[in-house]
């Protein structure tokens, strides 16, 4: 099942891409290797909950089908005898689901992503809307638009704060990084210092200088976090924490997802077992039916409860596990009434 959801995916992408790989330099080997091969492990993975809840359904259907659950309670095999050997399964795939996911996967984006960024795109966007970092202690950046293909933004400000007060400000209509003489260049420049007791503004055109900033403090590719393994993705998220980056829901919830994708196989094959193992009129079609609402229904939730953290402060850990405890109860409730 997996198999067939990638080459269908394969399809689509080449569909895609076509015009680009052709034009590019890419060998043959580059793009099976580097690209599409990191590109089905990937896709694979990230699919893969609803996949096997799919082929659970699909399976067990079958077997409902052709009486054989019946015939086997009726011989006095207990059904959670039955359903131990799906158990298996699901905490098996469940944990190699979390090894690719925190390990092998991160690898892979690697490759697929400089393989994209060398031959299909050019420097991928950011969020570039309201960007705050913390330089160092004291030390405050702001964009309010930054722009990584220029290496600057609009709308820039430095401040330094000692002892709870501004001491110094920096403010700039447009700021650009000149990577041959490594400095800034700021237009509508105004300054203000603190000096004793007084306080002194300066107002310059432009003005060409160094400042404790870098472009790379400010131009992440949102593509890169997905790179990260799990000890890499921890130690960044908690370097922007300290940073004050606005996007630390966002990457929490990255991590967050990797644990809590691959428990969601158990729960949906408990489903889905639940579902199957009962012969109806409707056949197999009818419960297929039912588990293609069910997977829309998951990834309803789970698109509100990730929105709901990174805009309305709702904890990520909350917002990510929040699906899979509301399916678990109605794991719950359909193990209850299961044909037994």
């Amino acid at each position: 099942m997996i198999l067939a959801f990638v080459i269908i995916a394969v399809v689509f992408d080449v569909s895609e891409n076509i015009d680009d790989l052709l034009k590019s330099k890419a060998t043959g080997y580059e793009i099976i290797v580097h690209y599409y091969l990191n590109f089905c492990l990937y896709f694979g993975t990230l699919l893969s909950s609803f996949i096997i809840f799919l082929t659970v359904i699909w399976f067990t259907s079958k077997m409902s089908q052709r009486t054989e659950i019946i015939a086997m309670l009726a011989s006095g095999i207990s059904y959670s005898r039955i359903l131990r050997p799906f158990l298996i399964a699901s905490f098996f795939l469940c944990g190699l689901s979390l090894v690719l996911g925190h390990y092998v996967v991160p690898y892979a984006n690697k490759k697929k992503f400089e393989f994209e960024v060398k031959y299909l795109k050019d420097q991928l966007t950011i969020q570039d809307i309201n960007i705050h970092r913390e330089i160092e202690p004291g030390l405050l950046a702001y964009f309010h638009r930054y722009n990584p293909k220029n290496n600057g933004g609009s709308q820039f400000s430095l401040e330094r704060w000692e002892n709870g007060e501004l001491t110094f400000k920096l403010m700039s209509a447009s700021a650009n990084f000149n990577l041959e003489t490594n400095q800034w260049m700021l237009n509508n420049v105004q300054v203000r210092k603190k000096e004793s007791n007084h306080e002194k503004v300066i107002f310059k055109p432009h003005l060409d200088t160094i400042l404790e900033v870098k472009p790379e403090d400010f131009g992440l590719r949102s593509e890169v976090v997905s790179t990260m393994n799990w000890d890499e993705l921890n130690n960044f998220i908690e370097e922007q924490r300290l940073s004050g980056s606005g996007n630390v829901a966002k990457f929490e919830l990255e991590g967050e997802n990797r644990t809590a994708g691959p428990f969601g196989i158990i729960i949906l094959t408990l489903i889905g077992v639940s579902i199957a193992s009962r012969k109806s009129r409707g056949g197999i079609g009818l419960h297929l039916a039912l588990a293609v609402i069910m997977g829309f229904i998951f990834v309803f939730i789970s698109r509100v409860t990730a929105v709901s953290a990174m805009n309305l402060g709702v904890p990520t850990l909350m917002a990510v596990w929040i699906p899979n405890f509301v399916f678990g109860i109605l794991a719950f409730v359909l193990l209850k009434r299961a044909q037994k």
